[in-house]
């Protein structure tokens, strides 16, 4: 049954645009074969929010929340048509030594809240329900590191928009009216070299990050090289900035020696952040590529259509 134009324009997007919090966790999985995974799931979709909204009210001031995301695959075996314009398997990238993977995924659960064990008991609901219909591929328990830094010293995030401009820049409206209220989101798992970055000069640091270390202040263009980290994911069209909603956070294991940051970015069209990692990997031009990644290695890579809340809520069993 195709909804009404009506229907599609009232829809309710998932909280995509929503505040930065201390915690998260970050689940990525695949569907298993056999027989009832496809309606055990489609049944889960529509009880979602309900779920979140159980465990949320044990803490209401933990701002609990769940994004859900299908990668391609899994939409055509869930959902079939209509499927979203801009939905395909994340494009992985070789240039030189680095390499942008692309890892397996069917579905994203990207859970946050202001406690970790809201995350944790709203992860334990979710695969409980979910049972043998899936399979975990990863999962990273994120956390917010003093001022919103990452391991590699610097704060994250700073450019993100705010308020509508946030929901502006990942909210899909017109430029695919049956998915109205959808987003798109990318994710990657990077895993850093600190004793080498950290062995850098501060100045050089800076350089590559294309902010200052300290204060947080984004270095003039006169002295910007132009393979910094924020010059080339600086995306500009008919000379506007396009903006994508970053919510990275840290995470590690010190016993291991693990320390990475997990970068998660949501937008209207993936072209966006796609370019950014072109920019990244290959280099603007070619070979003028980023130097964090002489430090900082990416081992997962995945693309998600995160459809709106009211789509998720009229999904049936079968």
């Amino acid at each position: 049954m195709t909804p009404r134009a009506s229907d599609i324009l009232q829809a309710v997007p998932q909280q995509v645009a929503t505040g930065l919090t201390r915690a998260a966790i970050f689940l990525v999985v695949t569907i298993n074969q056999g027989a009832g995974h496809r309606a055990a799931i489609r049944s889960f979709c529509a009880d979602l929010a309900a779920i979140v909204r159980s465990v949320g009210f044990r803490e209401q001031e933990g701002t609990l929340s769940c994004v859900v995301g299908f990668g391609s695959e899994a939409w055509d075996q869930l959902f079939g048509k209509p499927r979203p314009g801009e939905l395909h398997r994340f494009r992985e990238i070789r240039a030189g030594e680095r390499h942008a993977v692309s890892t397996p995924g069917d579905m994203l659960f990207h859970i946050r809240a202001q406690r970790m064990d809201l995350c944790f008991e709203l992860e334990t609901q979710i695969m409980t329900r979910l049972g043998a219909a899936v399979s975990p591929v990863d999962e990273v328990q994120g956390f917010r590191y003093f001022d919103s830094r990452d391991l590699i010293g610097f704060v994250d995030g700073t450019e993100n928009p705010k308020g509508q401009d946030a929901v502006d820049a990942t909210v899909i409206t017109g430029e695919d009216h049956a998915f109205y209220a959808g987003s798109y989101v990318i994710v990657q798992k990077y895993l850093h070299d600190l004793p080498g970055w950290n062995k850098l000069p501060t100045e050089k640091q800076e350089q590559i990050v294309g902010r200052t270390k300290l204060n947080d202040v984004e270095l003039s263009d006169d002295v910007k090289p132009t393979y910094a980290h924020n010059a080339l994911t600086k995306i500009v069209e008919h000379g506007k900035e396009i903006k994508i909603l970053r919510d990275n956070m840290a995470f590690g294991h010190a016993g291991q020696k693990e320390f990475g940051t997990y970068f998660i970015g949501y937008s209207r069209s993936p072209r966006t952040i796609e370019k950014m990692l072109e920019n990244m990997f290959v280099g603007k031009p070619p070979g003028n590529y980023d130097r964090l990644l002489d430090f900082s290695r990416a081992v997962t890579g995945n693309l998600f259509f995160v459809p709106s809340a009211t789509f998720l809520e009229s999904v049936k069993a079968d």
